[in-house]
C-alpha cells in the first residue's frame, strides 16, 4: 500500500486539546498557529498536562483572528488576540524565549479553571529546535510529532485496552509506512513539504492522560517500557523539523526519500517501568 498521509492535528494552545485539520499550512515553524499560545506560571515556566492533567479537558480553537477555549462547566472563553501586551520572558522545557502577555481576563479564565495562577502568552520572536536546525514556537522542543498509523496498532495489540491516537498528540499520522516505519525515515515528503525525522519522541507521563477525561492510569508507558527504550527513556514516534514547507492536505502521498542512519532508534531492550 502506498503511504499517505491521514491525519493533521494543529495545538493551538500549548498542553491543551487538538485540532483536527483537512488542510493546514506548513511553515518552518510547524503547521500554522501550532503552539502559539501557552499558559504560564507567575515566574514564567510553561504549564502542562504534566503537572495540570485538567488541561487535557480544554479545547481551544484559534482562526487567526480568535481563539476561543471550551471547558468542562465553563462558560467558554472567546479571547482576541493581545500585541501590544508586556512581553514576558518564559521557559519551554529549560529552554528561555518570549511571550506577549494576553491579559487579566484571559489570566483569570484559566487560573479559576486549573487552581492555578497562571497567565496567557502568545509567541513572539526567534526559538531554534533543540537538534536539527530547524524552528519551533512553544512545543517542546520540535514543530512536529510524525507517527505511523500501524506503530499504534501495534502497540494496541500489546495492550489489554485499546487507546486512541489522541493520547500521543501527533501532529502529522501516516499509514503505509508499516509499524515504526517512522523510525526507519530520515527524509519524508509529505504532499509538497518535505521534513526530517530528526529524534525520537521520548514519552512522559502525558500519554497516561486520557485526552477525553483527563484521568490518568500507568498505560501505555508501562508496556512502551518493555519494548520502546532508548537511551534516555521510552520512545514513540519522531520528532521533526521542516526542510520544504506547503500546504497539506489529509490523503496526500507520503514517500521516504532517505532511510534513517540508524543512532538513536529505539530497541527492544526493556527499560523501568514509569
Amino acid at each position: 500500500m502506498a503511504a499517505r498521509l491521514t491525519e493533521l492535528n494543529a495545538y493551538p494552545l500549548k498542553s491543551g486539546g487538538g485540532t483536527a485539520l483537512h488542510t493546514a499550512e506548513l511553515a518552518f515553524s510547524g503547521l500554522r498557529h501550532d503552539r502559539e499560545f501557552m499558559l504560564v506560571a507567575p515566574e514564567g515556566r510553561f504549564l502542562s498536562q504534566r503537572d495540570h492533567p485538567r488541561m487535557a479537558l480544554l479545547r481551544p480553537v484559534y482562526d487567526g483572528v480568535v481563539l476561543t477555549v471550551a471547558a468542562p462547566g465553563a462558560a467558554t472563553l472567546v479571547h482576541k488576540p493581545v500585541d501590544d501586551g508586556p512581553v514576558l520572558d518564559v521557559t519551554v522545557q529549560r529552554t528561555s524565549c518570549q511571550g506577549v502577555d494576553q491579559g487579566d481576563a484571559a489570566a483569570r479564565w484559566f487560573a479559576a479553571l486549573l487552581g492555578a495562577e497562571c497567565r496567557l502568552v502568545r509567541f513572539t520572536g526567534h526559538r531554534p529546535t533543540s537538534r536539527g536546525g530547524g524552528e519551533v514556537m512553544f512545543a517542546d522542543g520540535y514543530p512536529l510529532l510524525v507517527l505511523s498509523a500501524e506503530s499504534l496498532d501495534d502497540l494496541n495489540g500489546r495492550l489489554d485496552t485499546p487507546l486512541p491516537m489522541d493520547r500521543f498528540r501527533p501532529s502529522l499520522v501516516v499509514e503505509g509506512l508499516g509499524a515504526f516505519g517512522e523510525d526507519a525515515a530520515r527524509l519524508l515528503r509529505v504532499g509538497p513539504a518535505v521534513v526530517e525525522l530528526v529524534k525520537p519522541c521520548t514519552r512522559c507521563v502525558i500519554i497516561t492522560t486520557d485526552q477525553a477525561t483527563g484521568e490518568r492510569g500507568r498505560e501505555p508507558l508501562r508496556t512502551l517500557a518493555t519494548y520502546r527504550g532508548v537511551r534516555r527513556g521510552i520512545a514513540f514516534g519522531q520528532n521533526a523539523v521542516v526542510r520544504e514547507p506547503g500546504v497539506l492536505t489529509v490523503g496526500d502521498p507520503v514517500e521516504v526519500l532517505e532511510p534513517a542512519d540508524g543512532p538513536d532508534q529505539p530497541t527492544t531492550s526493556p527499560v523501568s517501568s514509569p
